[in-house]
């Protein structure tokens, strides 16, 4: 088992329901390719499961997407896209890699987290922070219900998660 210190983050001040989702353009990566699009323009497709994770190779990041693939959520009626503060390169290395079936929008700056309320500086890193892991169920531009940890590495129980973001 890995040796770490769990570091408290304290309350985040994110998007709760009944918000507008801070809306934003990146480029979303695919297994196939990558473009900026807009997050209106995904959930005008429908309802949107935003999950936000640290960078994209990192322990935290792997293990989310693992348990999300292992539970079947590429297979719901809702899409799931990912938020990394990685690049496109490092984020469709690891969809090749690891055989993921999300898109991710790339947000190397963490400007969305930002947004979101969700960023944390990283110990001993001046200027560098990442997101929280975090997950925001969306359904026309609107904030329906939200996850975000309080602590650093933190996992939600992913079955109260799933009946909190209303999955079908």
């Amino acid at each position: 088992m890995p040796e770490f210190d769990v570091v408290d983050l304290g309350p985040a001040n994110h998007p709760t329901a009944g918000d507008d989702a801070p809306e934003f353009t990146r480029p979303l990566v695919t297994d196939e390719f990558w473009q900026d699009r807009a997050l209106s323009d995904l959930v005008a497709e429908g309802r949107t499961i935003l999950v936000f994770t640290p960078m994209i190779g990192s322990f935290v990041g792997k293990y989310v997407w693992d348990e999300l693939i292992e539970r079947g959520w590429a297979d719901r009626k809702e899409q799931v896209v990912g938020v990394t503060a990685s690049t496109p390169y490092e984020i469709s290395r690891f969809i090749d890699e690891n055989e993921v079936p999300f898109p991710f929008f790339a947000d190397p700056a963490n400007g969305v987290a930002d947004d979101y309320g969700i960023a944390h500086e990283l110990d001993g890193m001046t200027g560098i922070s990442e997101p929280r892991v975090a997950f925001f169920a969306l359904d026309d531009g609107t904030v329906d219900a939200a996850w975000v940890a309080t602590e650093w590495p933190e996992f939600p129980d992913y079955d109260a998660l799933e009946d909190r973001l209303g999955l079908e």
